[in-house]
């Protein structure tokens, strides 16, 4: 299973990060987690095999973590030669399909048709959805919006959880207790702290609850920035912990 960090940032434009995306490639899924403003160009960027991501899951509606979808959609029919051919499903919580449309009535009817098979699923908390080669994902409600979820992918004994966008969640650490690699999100610093994000010490004490062996940080606005994240991280968790970048990829 191999993880790369698209797009690190949030709704703050920033010099060097790009808004939330991930790319999980495990067997034959190469699954795109999100996919915020500036993602598409980011992977060509990054030279990431855009045009063979398999599925797509998105964690809640909000602009920084799905505003590029409409182009990659537009990529894979209009900008490659030959046109996408083969089929692409969509994942999201209840309310994706019906986001989808609301899209579709201002880009054009080109996106929920784009000339290759494209699957629209709504998908409930807790339920598993099985990928080809056995890779299972798994959303998990947490407390960000109403629809917001967790995804947890895994194949075989290895097993990856992205939080999302978050705020303090227990169950979410109960949940994602095991996991080979916690990629959380850490927002703010204590300072600004607000109920629907993470500051690197709750990001920590989320690893800490969950026995995470290893602890991937993103989603960081500009002040959180100036802080020492590891350090403050290391104040709950004492794993290895990596503030991610735009690009920045492990296999494990």
């Amino acid at each position: 299973m191999k993880l790369t960090t698209i797009g690190t940032g949030t709704a703050a434009p920033h010099p060097s990060r790009v808004a939330s995306a991930h790319l999980v490639e495990a067997g034959d899924v190469r699954l795109l987690l999100d996919c915020g403003s500036g993602a598409v160009h980011r992977m060509a960027n990054l030279g990431v095999d855009w045009s063979g991501i398999t599925h797509v899951a998105l964690t809640h509606f909000h602009a920084d973590h799905i505003a590029d979808l409409p182009l990659l959609i537009m990529g894979w029919r209009w900008g490659q030669l030959p046109p996408r051919r083969e089929p692409v499903t969509v994942y999201g919580p209840v309310g994706t399909g019906a986001l989808m449309e609301r899209m579709a009535s201002v880009y054009g009817a080109w996106m929920l048709a784009p000339g290759f098979p494209l699957t629209i699923r709504d998908v409930g908390p807790d339920e598993i959805i099985r990928l080809p080669g056995d890779v299972l994902l798994q959303p998990c409600a947490v407390p960000h919006t109403d629809e917001s979820v967790a995804y947890s992918i895994s194949e075989g004994t290895r097993r990856l959880v992205y939080t999302g966008d978050t705020g303090v969640s227990e169950s979410l650490g109960a949940w994602a207790k095991g996991c080979d690699l916690l990629l959380a999100e850490c927002s703010l610093p204590d300072s600004m702290a607000i109920r629907e994000h993470l500051t690197p010490r709750q990001a920590g004490a989320l690893a800490a609850l969950a026995t995470a062996s290893r602890l991937v940080l993103t989603h960081f606005y500009p002040p959180v920035e100036a802080m020492d994240i590891a350090a403050e991280v290391a104040e709950f968790y004492d794993g290895p912990t990596v503030c991610a970048t735009d690009g920045w990829s492990v296999d494990f």
